[in-house]
């Protein structure tokens, strides 16, 4: 399988062409104007280097014709039997860049890839329950909320709830994987 590289036509202040490409190490120094934004979570290095070391079909950035970055998709194959899946641990888009189809661009990507390369059932994230932008955008995807996770995200702040949202590939053609639970689930409860 060879990493792709997509050049997609963008309007924004003038007439431009955003590229996606696989992560290169150099990257991890040009994420501030995407991670600094509280929307966005920030992981460490050692985090980073994992997926590319792991999973780099998986890790993609949008690129500017500058070569700053615009976002990146950091995701993962996990599970086993009809569980398996690829899972969606950030997509993000710098601020100035939202808006353009640059996340729809990476989830397409990612969703094509784990129907060729990892032959998933589906494709899954985490979202704050609180993000109702986030949770609109992966609606729109046909992502649906398959469960809530209690107090998932946790830290300096109040515990906060996330959505597992999922949407099936098509190796589930029944779309077994996306029927909703009808209970919450903790963190210790999670497969994967």
């Amino acid at each position: 399988y060879k990493l792709p590289t997509h050049q997609y036509q963008y309007q924004y202040q003038y007439n431009t062409m955003t590229t996606i490409r696989p992560f290169e190490m150099s990257d991890l120094f040009k994420f501030n104007n995407i991670n600094l934004d509280n929307l966005t979570e920030t992981f460490n290095m050692p985090f980073y280097l994992s997926y590319q070391s792991k999973w780099p079909e998986a890790f993609m950035v949008a690129e500017a014709p500058d070569s700053s970055l615009m976002g990146y998709m950091l995701a993962k194959a996990e599970g086993a039997s009809n569980n398996w899946h690829s899972h969606v641990s950030a997509v993000t888009v710098a601020p100035t860049y939202r808006r353009l189809g640059l996340a729809k661009s990476l989830m397409d990507d990612l969703e094509r890839f784990s129907m060729e390369v990892y032959n998933a059932y589906f494709c899954d994230l985490f979202v704050r329950s609180s993000n109702a932008l986030a949770i609109s955008m992966y609606e729109k995807f046909g992502y649906v909320k398959y469960r809530r996770v209690l107090g998932y995200y946790s830290g300096d702040e109040e515990e906060e709830d996330a959505w597992d949202m999922r949407k099936a590939l098509r190796r589930d053609w029944k779309k077994e994987s996306v029927i909703p639970l009808d209970h919450p689930v903790r963190p210790e409860d999670l497969e994967w």
